[in-house]
This record gives C-alpha cells, structure tokens and sequence, in this order.
C-alpha cells in the first residue's frame, strides 16, 4: 500500500460517542474489578484507541490494531459460534451466563466491535509502521507486571472480582496455573510467541492492505526549484 502523509479526520460523533462508552466502562470497571483490570492487553487499546481519536496520532491506533486484532476475531468467532450453539473456544463463555447483569455483558461487548473500530482509524489515519515495535514494548512491560506483582492463577483474592492471572502469565486455566513446563518457562514463551504469532502477522496484514502513514521526519522535502533553474527552463 503507498505511503501517506495526510491524514482523514475522524467524525466528531465517533470521538463523543467512543469516549462516553470508555467513561462509562472505566467507571464500571473500577467499581465492580478495580484499577488492575485496566492490565489487561484489551483494556489498554481501548485507551489507546481513545488516545487515537482526539489527537489523530496514527501510533496509537497502529499499536492498539497491532496487539489486539487476531486475540479479538478469536473472541468474534467463538461469540458467534456460541450464538448457534458450536462455541469454539469458550472464552466468551461468561456472556451467556445469566447470573452475570446484561449491562456488564453489554459492555464487554466492546470485544466485538473494537477490532473493527480500530481497523477503521488505521484507515482513516494511517497505518504507522513503528507499532510492532511499540507494541511488542508495551506488552513485555505489562506481561512483567502481570507476572511479578499481580495475584497468579488460582490465589486467594481479596475480594471475588478481582483480576488475577492478567493476560494468561500462569497459564490459560484461572484456578490453577499450567504445569507444561516451568512458569518462567511459560513466559518466555509468551514473550516470544505473542510477537512471532499474533503481532508480526498483524502487521505485515496492516501495512499491506491498509495506507501507510509516513512519518514526518521520513518525508522527502519539497525543494524549491531555484531562480537560476527556472530561468534555464523557460530559455
């Protein structure tokens, strides 16, 4: 896909109605999970994706795209699938469950339509190459916190809500950690395996189908053509 060196403004109704659906989240959120539930990798896009939408900063829109797309189409797929009664993960389990309030399942259905939204900011402002790398960045940094100072798989909570196992660091299994291998071990597989099978693909899928924001300090200058040449060219 060319290069760009403009970007298309987001509508204003997008940036009203997106941003009153974070406030009312985060309120939500806190109350009911507290402040580490904004760990998690679909949380932060959906600031940074907030971030996109009034500074119409390509970066944050390309990062959000980067670190969240395949993990939320795996999430579209199983939803629909558990529509008709052929889940294919379970992990949208909890949004059929009945004794879960619809307003906090409407909620987080914003697992839905936030791929969709972000695909359509990178459209909209560019697809801004550096986000693999900012990315990959930002989630190494939070796998760690996750990992070192929030409660592990299967720990006793200080109240019922409250996150633990953020972003899979012990495992897939909440009540338990994973006993494949070592749990260092486990990390460092995500480390390297979240990059080379989620976000690397995303990537090379964004900036090929999608316009290229070029940076400004990788834009060729417009240089005047000087007085002497434009005389040589008319004679």
């Amino acid at each position: 896909m060319n290069d760009q060196s403009s970007s298309q403004p987001i509508p204003l109704w997008i940036k009203l109605a997106f941003t009153a659906f974070v406030a009312v989240l985060t309120t939500y959120y806190w109350r009911e999970y507290g402040p580490t539930n904004f760990l998690y990798f679909c949380d932060v896009a959906l600031f940074l994706a907030v971030a996109a939408v009034w500074t119409q900063r390509p970066i944050f829109a390309s990062m959000a795209a980067v670190g969240i797309t395949i993990p939320q189409l795996l999430w579209q797929v199983d939803f629909v699938g558990q529509l008709f009664g052929v889940p294919a993960t379970g992990m949208t389990d909890y949004m059929f469950d009945p004794g879960i309030s619809l307003f906090a399942r409407g909620l987080s259905f914003f697992h839905f339509w936030l791929p969709i939204l972000l695909v359509y900011l990178v459209w909209r402002l560019g697809y801004d190459r550096r986000a693999l790398l900012a990315w990959t960045g930002t989630a190494w940094l939070l796998l760690l916190i996750c990992y070192f100072l929030m409660p592990p798989a299967g720990a006793t909570l200080d109240f019922p809500n409250q996150p633990h196992n953020i972003n899979y660091v012990y495992g897939m299994d909440d009540t338990q950690p994973q006993q494949w291998m070592p749990p260092q071990a486990w990390l460092g597989m995500l480390f390297i395996g979240l990059p080379a099978l989620l976000y690397y693909p995303t990537h090379l899928a964004l900036k090929t189908f999608l316009p290229n924001h070029l940076p400004s300090k990788s834009r060729k200058p417009t240089v005047a053509p000087s007085p002497n040449a434009a005389l040589s060219n008319a004679s």
